[in-house]
């Protein structure tokens, strides 16, 4: 994958009478996209409305029961782990919970042992470790640096817990640290969830400045922000049907 600086290509997302059903009812329905390359998606909906699900399904992580869609030349739900392969996902709660008790440095420490091992191409394996490691040490730092997270200026640095961050380095951090692996498409969910205004164009701006980059950012919203591609939940699903989907379809994310 390319790094988080190297205006990597984003990747189109297209949708058409997308949905999904389990065994309790439809947690999304009719949902419809057309969004460039490099576009700020907001999915956009009440808390219970599908929006988590949508979200999964569009990178990978759930199977679409009806319609088609498609993320870059890869369509959904034929080609869900070439889809993961070239997207990452930011906070999901349930799916990419970071641990509180870590800190800052074990958390980038471990997303790199990942990239190490997991990440990359065989071409890519075969260089030299000490170059392997240089590279990605500079595309941690570049992921920051894309977030707007300076390590240096949390409570305790580097040695600051999760815990003990607020609410916007949350988001922040989790994003940086799927930023790492380079996706063409990113996911975020719950992106101005217990935000205050001031905190919640903070969180767009710097979701906005990834697409002008070159990623393509699906952010989960109660609100879209202005010139966001809008998709919206909830019109063809009720919220009891949605929440009771909702826990077996991030069982479901966990294992993918």
């Amino acid at each position: 994958m390319d790094g988080p600086t190297d205006g990597a290509r984003g990747a189109a997302v297209t949708a058409e009478g997308f949905g999904l059903k389990g065994p309790r009812g439809w947690a999304f329905r009719g949902i419809g996209i057309e969004a460039e390359p490099g576009s700020l998606v907001a999915l956009e909906g009440p808390s219970g409305s599908g929006r988590t699900c949508l979200l999964l399904a569009l990178t990978g992580r759930m199977r679409a029961t009806e319609g088609h869609a498609a993320v870059g030349r890869h369509p959904l739900p034929r080609q869900l782990a070439a889809v993961r392969r070239i997207s990452g996902l930011g906070p999901v709660p349930g799916v990419t919970d970071l641990d509180p008790a870590l800190t800052v440095a074990e958390h980038l420490r471990e997303r790199a042992l990942l990239e190490r091992r997991f990440g990359g191409s065989l071409r890519g394996l075969l260089r030299p470790r000490s170059e392997r490691r240089n590279e990605l040490r500079l595309r941690v730092d570049a992921a920051l640096m894309a977030t707007g997270l300076d390590l240096e200026t949390l409570p305790k640095g580097r040695r600051t817990a999760v815990r003990d961050l607020d609410r916007l380095e949350v988001l922040r951090f989790s994003v940086a640290l799927a930023l790492i692996g380079g996706p063409r498409v990113l996911g975020v969910d719950d992106t101005d969830l217990k935000l205050s205004d001031a905190e919640r164009a903070e969180a767009w701006a710097m979701l906005t400045s990834l697409t002008e980059r070159g990623t393509t950012v699906l952010a989960v919203c109660s609100e879209a922000p202005e010139g966001a591609v809008v998709v919206r939940t909830g019109t063809t699903v009720t919220p009891a049907d949605d929440d009771k989907e909702t826990a077996d379809a991030l069982a479901e994310a966990r294992r993918a």
